[in-house]
Protein backbone atom coordinates (compact mmCIF):
# COMPACT_ATOMS: atom_id res chain seq x y z
CA UNK A 1 0.00 0.00 0.00
CA UNK A 2 2.97 2.21 0.98
CA UNK A 3 4.19 2.07 -3.17
CA UNK A 4 0.56 2.92 -4.12
CA UNK A 5 0.30 5.88 -1.81
CA UNK A 6 3.63 7.28 -2.63
CA UNK A 7 3.20 6.80 -6.93
CA UNK A 8 -0.38 8.94 -5.88
CA UNK A 9 1.70 11.47 -3.84
CA UNK A 10 3.51 11.65 -7.14
CA UNK A 11 0.97 11.83 -9.67
CA UNK A 12 -1.10 14.86 -7.47
CA UNK A 13 2.68 16.60 -7.68
CA UNK A 14 2.56 16.38 -11.46
CA UNK A 15 -0.98 17.51 -11.54
CA UNK A 16 -0.18 20.41 -9.45
CA UNK A 17 2.38 21.48 -11.52
CA UNK A 18 1.33 21.21 -15.02
CA UNK A 19 -1.93 22.56 -13.76
CA UNK A 20 0.53 25.63 -12.97
CA UNK A 21 1.87 25.72 -15.71
CA UNK A 22 -1.37 25.81 -18.22
CA UNK A 23 -2.96 28.64 -15.87
CA UNK A 24 0.54 30.97 -16.10
CA UNK A 25 0.83 30.18 -20.12
CA UNK A 26 -2.17 32.78 -20.52
CA UNK A 27 -0.10 35.38 -18.76
CA UNK A 28 2.03 36.24 -21.52
CA UNK A 29 -0.72 36.07 -24.16
CA UNK A 30 -2.68 38.72 -22.47
CA UNK A 31 -0.67 41.31 -24.75
CA UNK A 32 -1.11 39.49 -27.82
CA UNK A 33 -5.00 39.20 -27.05
CA UNK A 34 -5.53 42.81 -26.45
CA UNK A 35 -3.68 43.80 -29.43
CA UNK A 36 -5.77 40.95 -31.63
CA UNK A 37 -9.02 41.99 -30.10
CA UNK A 38 -8.13 45.47 -30.34
CA UNK A 39 -9.26 46.51 -27.06
CA UNK A 40 -8.72 48.96 -23.99
CA UNK A 41 -7.89 48.72 -20.46
CA UNK A 42 -11.74 48.49 -19.39
CA UNK A 43 -12.78 45.97 -22.15
CA UNK A 44 -9.79 43.54 -21.47
CA UNK A 45 -10.74 43.42 -17.64
CA UNK A 46 -14.46 42.69 -18.46
CA UNK A 47 -12.97 40.08 -20.70
CA UNK A 48 -10.58 38.81 -17.70
CA UNK A 49 -13.73 39.02 -15.70
CA UNK A 50 -15.21 36.13 -17.77
CA UNK A 51 -12.36 33.57 -16.62
CA UNK A 52 -13.39 34.19 -12.91
CA UNK A 53 -16.96 34.31 -13.80
CA UNK A 54 -15.72 30.60 -15.16
CA UNK A 55 -13.83 29.26 -12.20
CA UNK A 56 -16.35 30.39 -9.73
CA UNK A 57 -19.47 28.81 -11.36
CA UNK A 58 -17.63 25.71 -11.42
CA UNK A 59 -15.89 25.74 -7.92
CA UNK A 60 -18.91 24.43 -6.01
CA UNK A 61 -20.38 22.45 -8.66
CA UNK A 62 -16.92 20.64 -8.89
CA UNK A 63 -17.12 19.51 -5.77
CA UNK A 64 -20.48 17.68 -5.71
CA UNK A 65 -19.37 16.22 -8.89
CA UNK A 66 -15.86 15.02 -6.98
CA UNK A 67 -18.06 13.41 -4.46
CA UNK A 68 -19.88 11.66 -7.16
CA UNK A 69 -17.54 10.34 -9.49
CA UNK A 70 -14.57 10.67 -7.55
CA UNK A 71 -11.19 13.14 -7.74
CA UNK A 72 -9.36 11.53 -10.23
CA UNK A 73 -12.57 11.16 -12.82
CA UNK A 74 -12.96 15.22 -12.46
CA UNK A 75 -9.36 16.05 -12.54
CA UNK A 76 -8.77 14.44 -15.91
CA UNK A 77 -11.93 15.99 -17.81
CA UNK A 78 -10.82 19.02 -16.71
CA UNK A 79 -7.15 18.62 -17.34
CA UNK A 80 -8.89 18.00 -21.13
CA UNK A 81 -10.51 20.83 -21.04
CA UNK A 82 -8.12 23.06 -20.15
CA UNK A 83 -5.70 21.88 -22.81
CA UNK A 84 -8.24 21.85 -25.92
CA UNK A 85 -9.14 25.36 -24.68
CA UNK A 86 -5.57 27.26 -23.88
CA UNK A 87 -4.85 27.20 -27.91
CA UNK A 88 -7.89 29.03 -28.41
CA UNK A 89 -7.23 32.00 -26.73
CA UNK A 90 -4.20 32.38 -29.00
CA UNK A 91 -6.34 31.74 -31.78
CA UNK A 92 -9.61 33.32 -32.07
CA UNK A 93 -9.51 36.73 -33.15
CA UNK A 94 -13.39 37.75 -32.84
CA UNK A 95 -14.93 38.94 -28.92
CA UNK A 96 -17.76 36.27 -28.90
CA UNK A 97 -15.81 33.28 -29.28
CA UNK A 98 -12.71 34.81 -27.23
CA UNK A 99 -14.80 35.40 -24.18
CA UNK A 100 -16.63 31.91 -24.73
CA UNK A 101 -13.19 30.27 -24.98
CA UNK A 102 -11.95 32.31 -21.71
CA UNK A 103 -15.04 31.55 -20.14
CA UNK A 104 -14.18 27.67 -20.39
CA UNK A 105 -11.25 27.70 -19.41
CA UNK A 106 -11.98 29.96 -16.34
CA UNK A 107 -14.26 26.60 -16.07
CA UNK A 108 -11.72 24.39 -16.33
CA UNK A 109 -9.29 25.96 -13.91
CA UNK A 110 -11.81 26.43 -11.17
CA UNK A 111 -12.89 22.62 -11.45
CA UNK A 112 -9.25 20.98 -11.52
CA UNK A 113 -8.58 23.44 -8.69
CA UNK A 114 -10.93 21.89 -6.49
CA UNK A 115 -10.38 18.60 -7.63
CA UNK A 116 -6.89 18.82 -7.03
CA UNK A 117 -7.18 20.28 -3.78
CA UNK A 118 -9.67 17.86 -2.21
CA UNK A 119 -7.46 15.04 -3.56
CA UNK A 120 -4.32 16.49 -1.92
CA UNK A 121 -5.90 17.14 1.51
CA UNK A 122 -7.27 13.14 1.48
CA UNK A 123 -4.11 12.11 0.17
CA UNK A 124 -1.91 13.91 3.35
CA UNK A 125 -4.89 12.03 5.91
CA UNK A 126 -3.58 8.61 4.87
CA UNK A 127 0.03 9.12 3.80
CA UNK A 128 0.59 11.02 7.32
CA UNK A 129 2.88 13.72 6.24
CA UNK A 130 2.26 17.10 4.99
CA UNK A 131 2.50 17.42 1.42
CA UNK A 132 0.11 20.72 0.83
CA UNK A 133 2.89 23.52 1.19
CA UNK A 134 5.40 21.51 -1.44
CA UNK A 135 1.63 20.83 -3.55
CA UNK A 136 1.31 24.77 -3.42
CA UNK A 137 4.91 25.08 -4.05
CA UNK A 138 5.23 22.91 -7.36
CA UNK A 139 2.13 24.63 -8.39
CA UNK A 140 4.06 28.00 -8.46
CA UNK A 141 7.47 26.13 -9.93
CA UNK A 142 4.58 25.35 -13.07
CA UNK A 143 3.80 28.92 -13.43
CA UNK A 144 7.48 29.46 -13.59
CA UNK A 145 7.49 27.31 -16.93
CA UNK A 146 4.01 28.68 -18.14
CA UNK A 147 4.84 32.23 -18.12
CA UNK A 148 9.01 32.30 -19.33
CA UNK A 149 8.52 28.85 -21.13
CA UNK A 150 5.71 30.40 -23.49
CA UNK A 151 7.72 33.39 -23.86
CA UNK A 152 10.79 31.68 -24.85
CA UNK A 153 9.17 29.48 -27.33
CA UNK A 154 7.92 32.63 -29.00
CA UNK A 155 11.07 33.82 -28.98
CA UNK A 156 12.68 30.89 -31.06
CA UNK A 157 10.30 32.17 -33.44
CA UNK A 158 6.85 30.03 -32.72
CA UNK A 159 4.01 31.90 -32.97
CA UNK A 160 1.88 32.00 -30.36
CA UNK A 161 -0.27 29.32 -31.27
CA UNK A 162 1.74 26.76 -31.75
CA UNK A 163 3.67 27.49 -28.34
CA UNK A 164 0.13 27.26 -26.54
CA UNK A 165 -0.43 23.74 -28.43
CA UNK A 166 2.97 22.66 -26.99
CA UNK A 167 1.53 23.13 -23.41
CA UNK A 168 -1.76 21.65 -24.29
CA UNK A 169 0.41 18.80 -25.66
CA UNK A 170 2.49 18.50 -22.26
CA UNK A 171 -0.52 18.69 -19.99
CA UNK A 172 -2.12 16.00 -21.54
CA UNK A 173 0.99 13.69 -21.69
CA UNK A 174 1.48 13.83 -17.74
CA UNK A 175 -2.19 13.62 -17.19
CA UNK A 176 -2.16 10.56 -19.20
CA UNK A 177 0.97 9.11 -17.71
CA UNK A 178 -0.08 9.79 -14.03
CA UNK A 179 -4.09 8.73 -14.26
CA UNK A 180 -3.48 5.49 -13.45
CA UNK A 181 -1.29 6.66 -10.28
CA UNK A 182 -4.48 8.42 -8.97
CA UNK A 183 -6.39 6.98 -6.49
CA UNK A 184 -9.71 5.82 -8.21
CA UNK A 185 -13.58 7.12 -6.58
CA UNK A 186 -13.67 3.60 -4.85
CA UNK A 187 -9.74 3.77 -3.37
CA UNK A 188 -10.08 7.23 -2.81
CA UNK A 189 -13.32 6.99 -0.50
CA UNK A 190 -12.72 3.78 1.27
CA UNK A 191 -9.18 6.00 2.56
CA UNK A 192 -11.43 9.04 3.73
CA UNK A 193 -11.79 8.86 7.89
CA UNK A 194 -15.12 8.77 8.84
CA UNK A 195 -14.60 12.34 10.37
CA UNK A 196 -13.68 13.83 7.55
CA UNK A 197 -16.31 12.61 5.23
CA UNK A 198 -18.78 13.98 7.60
CA UNK A 199 -17.41 16.95 7.77
CA UNK A 200 -17.62 17.75 4.02
CA UNK A 201 -21.67 19.02 4.58
CA UNK A 202 -22.65 22.13 3.82
CA UNK A 203 -23.97 23.96 6.72
CA UNK A 204 -25.00 27.94 7.47
CA UNK A 205 -21.59 27.94 9.84
CA UNK A 206 -20.35 29.66 6.68
CA UNK A 207 -21.59 32.86 8.43
CA UNK A 208 -18.47 32.34 10.99
CA UNK A 209 -17.14 35.89 11.20
CA UNK A 210 -13.74 34.67 11.85
CA UNK A 211 -13.87 32.39 8.43
CA UNK A 212 -15.25 35.10 6.12
CA UNK A 213 -12.41 37.34 8.32
CA UNK A 214 -10.47 35.24 6.78
CA UNK A 215 -11.48 34.93 3.67
CA UNK A 216 -11.45 38.44 3.16
CA UNK A 217 -7.40 38.61 4.24
CA UNK A 218 -7.08 36.03 1.48
CA UNK A 219 -9.16 37.35 -1.04
CA UNK A 220 -6.48 40.54 -1.12
CA UNK A 221 -3.89 38.72 -1.34
CA UNK A 222 -5.28 36.23 -4.24
CA UNK A 223 -6.05 39.52 -5.76
CA UNK A 224 -2.49 40.39 -5.69
CA UNK A 225 -1.79 37.11 -7.17
CA UNK A 226 -4.56 38.02 -9.66
CA UNK A 227 -2.72 40.84 -10.40
CA UNK A 228 0.25 39.40 -11.44
CA UNK A 229 -1.14 36.67 -13.18
CA UNK A 230 -3.40 38.94 -15.59
CA UNK A 231 -1.49 42.66 -15.89
CA UNK A 232 2.46 42.10 -15.21
CA UNK A 233 2.93 41.34 -18.33
CA UNK A 234 0.42 44.21 -19.43
CA UNK A 235 2.55 46.55 -17.17
CA UNK A 236 5.96 45.41 -18.22
CA UNK A 237 5.26 45.93 -21.85
CA UNK A 238 3.43 49.03 -21.69
CA UNK A 239 4.74 50.72 -18.89
CA UNK A 240 8.23 49.41 -18.93
CA UNK A 241 9.14 49.03 -22.58
CA UNK A 242 9.67 45.34 -22.71
CA UNK A 243 9.29 43.14 -25.34
CA UNK A 244 6.02 41.39 -25.72
CA UNK A 245 8.09 38.06 -25.82
CA UNK A 246 9.69 38.86 -22.23
CA UNK A 247 6.71 40.31 -20.66
CA UNK A 248 6.35 37.27 -18.91
CA UNK A 249 9.50 37.78 -16.66
CA UNK A 250 7.36 39.64 -13.82
CA UNK A 251 5.19 37.26 -13.25
CA UNK A 252 8.31 34.51 -13.88
CA UNK A 253 10.27 35.87 -10.93
CA UNK A 254 7.31 36.20 -8.85
CA UNK A 255 6.71 32.52 -9.32
CA UNK A 256 10.18 31.55 -8.55
CA UNK A 257 10.15 33.59 -5.08
CA UNK A 258 6.76 32.07 -4.61
CA UNK A 259 7.89 28.36 -4.84
CA UNK A 260 11.34 28.72 -3.48
CA UNK A 261 9.06 30.39 -0.31
CA UNK A 262 6.88 27.66 -0.27
CA UNK A 263 8.76 24.93 -0.31
CA UNK A 264 10.47 25.85 2.26
CA UNK A 265 7.24 27.35 4.01
CA UNK A 266 6.26 24.68 6.83
CA UNK A 267 9.83 25.01 8.35
CA UNK A 268 9.70 28.90 8.15
CA UNK A 269 6.05 29.01 10.15
CA UNK A 270 7.30 26.60 12.31
CA UNK A 271 10.91 28.69 13.20
CA UNK A 272 8.70 32.02 13.64
CA UNK A 273 5.31 32.42 14.82
CA UNK A 274 2.16 32.80 12.50
CA UNK A 275 2.05 36.57 13.59
CA UNK A 276 5.46 37.52 12.59
CA UNK A 277 4.86 35.98 9.29
CA UNK A 278 1.89 37.49 8.14
CA UNK A 279 2.90 40.64 9.47
CA UNK A 280 6.55 40.67 8.03
CA UNK A 281 5.64 38.60 4.99
CA UNK A 282 2.58 41.17 4.07
CA UNK A 283 5.66 44.38 4.72
CA UNK A 284 8.18 42.84 2.44
CA UNK A 285 5.38 41.35 -0.40
CA UNK A 286 4.19 45.71 -0.43
CA UNK A 287 7.06 46.93 -0.39
CA UNK A 288 8.30 44.54 -3.31
CA UNK A 289 4.80 45.93 -5.13
CA UNK A 290 5.51 49.38 -4.42
CA UNK A 291 9.42 49.25 -6.01
CA UNK A 292 8.18 46.94 -8.97
CA UNK A 293 6.05 49.63 -9.93
CA UNK A 294 7.72 52.52 -9.33
CA UNK A 295 10.99 51.70 -10.36
CA UNK A 296 12.21 53.31 -13.46
CA UNK A 297 14.70 50.43 -14.14
CA UNK A 298 13.15 46.99 -15.28
CA UNK A 299 15.57 45.22 -13.43
CA UNK A 300 14.74 46.87 -10.26
CA UNK A 301 11.02 46.12 -11.18
CA UNK A 302 11.91 42.51 -11.36
CA UNK A 303 13.48 42.80 -8.13
CA UNK A 304 10.81 44.00 -6.51
CA UNK A 305 7.98 42.07 -8.05
CA UNK A 306 10.33 38.98 -6.98
CA UNK A 307 9.97 40.42 -3.45
CA UNK A 308 6.46 40.31 -3.68
CA UNK A 309 6.61 36.57 -4.30
CA UNK A 310 8.93 36.11 -1.44
CA UNK A 311 6.45 38.24 1.34
CA UNK A 312 3.10 36.83 0.12
CA UNK A 313 4.13 33.15 -0.39
CA UNK A 314 3.38 31.87 3.18
CA UNK A 315 0.84 34.31 3.79
CA UNK A 316 -2.27 32.30 2.56
CA UNK A 317 -0.67 28.79 4.26
CA UNK A 318 -1.07 30.48 7.45
CA UNK A 319 -4.76 31.27 7.06
CA UNK A 320 -5.44 27.87 6.23
CA UNK A 321 -4.52 26.54 9.54
CA UNK A 322 -6.31 29.39 11.64
CA UNK A 323 -9.11 28.35 9.77
CA UNK A 324 -8.85 24.64 11.20
CA UNK A 325 -8.86 25.71 14.84
CA UNK A 326 -11.90 28.16 14.47
CA UNK A 327 -14.27 27.13 16.66
CA UNK A 328 -18.27 25.95 15.66
CA UNK A 329 -17.46 25.73 12.25
CA UNK A 330 -15.89 22.43 10.83
CA UNK A 331 -12.59 22.31 9.40
CA UNK A 332 -13.26 21.59 6.07
CA UNK A 333 -16.27 24.02 5.88
CA UNK A 334 -14.14 27.01 6.86
CA UNK A 335 -11.31 25.59 4.19
CA UNK A 336 -13.69 25.72 1.53
CA UNK A 337 -15.55 29.37 2.08
CA UNK A 338 -11.81 31.00 2.28
CA UNK A 339 -10.89 28.98 -0.49
CA UNK A 340 -14.32 30.27 -2.83
CA UNK A 341 -13.29 33.78 -1.42
CA UNK A 342 -10.15 33.92 -2.27
CA UNK A 343 -9.88 32.77 -5.35
CA UNK A 344 -13.08 34.73 -6.25
CA UNK A 345 -10.01 37.80 -5.26
CA UNK A 346 -7.71 35.70 -7.62
CA UNK A 347 -9.84 35.53 -10.57
CA UNK A 348 -12.48 38.78 -10.31
CA UNK A 349 -9.97 40.91 -8.74
CA UNK A 350 -8.05 41.17 -12.11
CA UNK A 351 -11.21 43.10 -13.29
CA UNK A 352 -11.24 45.32 -11.11
CA UNK A 353 -7.89 46.46 -11.92
CA UNK A 354 -8.61 47.56 -15.28
CA UNK A 355 -11.83 49.24 -14.51
CA UNK A 356 -9.25 51.44 -12.16
CA UNK A 357 -6.30 51.70 -14.65
CA UNK A 358 -9.06 52.66 -17.59
CA UNK A 359 -9.99 55.67 -15.42
CA UNK A 360 -6.84 56.81 -13.87
CA UNK A 361 -3.68 54.07 -15.00
CA UNK A 362 -2.35 50.88 -14.57
CA UNK A 363 0.51 51.79 -12.73
CA UNK A 364 -1.81 53.91 -10.12
CA UNK A 365 -4.47 50.77 -9.48
CA UNK A 366 -1.85 48.19 -9.04
CA UNK A 367 -0.33 50.84 -5.91
CA UNK A 368 -4.41 50.35 -4.89
CA UNK A 369 -3.35 46.91 -4.69
CA UNK A 370 -0.07 47.15 -2.57
CA UNK A 371 -1.74 49.51 0.06
CA UNK A 372 -4.47 46.95 0.66
CA UNK A 373 -1.61 44.20 0.77
CA UNK A 374 -0.05 46.07 3.73
CA UNK A 375 -3.05 46.14 5.42
CA UNK A 376 -3.13 42.39 5.69
CA UNK A 377 -0.45 41.82 8.19
CA UNK A 378 -2.15 44.75 11.06
CA UNK A 379 -5.67 43.27 10.46
CA UNK A 380 -4.41 39.93 11.05
CA UNK A 381 -2.66 41.53 14.16
CA UNK A 382 -5.27 43.10 15.44
CA UNK A 383 -7.79 39.93 14.68
CA UNK A 384 -6.23 37.23 15.19
CA UNK A 385 -4.49 38.63 18.64
CA UNK A 386 -6.00 40.49 20.94
CA UNK A 387 -9.34 39.88 19.43
CA UNK A 388 -8.86 35.98 18.87
CA UNK A 389 -11.40 34.92 21.37
CA UNK A 390 -14.41 36.97 19.54
CA UNK A 391 -13.28 35.11 16.45
CA UNK A 392 -13.86 31.85 17.39
CA UNK A 393 -16.81 33.11 19.10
Amino acid sequence: MSLRINKAVWAIRSIFFVCGLALSSWAPMVPFAKARLNLDDASLGMLLLLLGTGAIIMMPISGYLSQKFGNRTIIAISAIVIALVLPLLAFFDGILLMSFSILLFGAGIGTIDVAMNAFGIHLQNIYGKPIMSSLHGLFSVGGLFGSMGLGILMKMGLPPLTAAICISVLVVLTLGLQYSNLFSASEEFANIPVKHSESQAWNWSWLNKGVLFLGFLCFIVFMVEGAMLDWSALFLHEDKALDESLAGAGYAVFSIAMACMRLFGDRIVEKYNASIVVFAGALLASAGFLLGILSPLVSISLLGFFLLGCGAANIVPVFFNEAGKLKNIKTATAVAVITTMGYSGQLLGPAGIGFIAHASSLSKALIVCAVLLFLVGPLYLMNFSSKKKSLKA
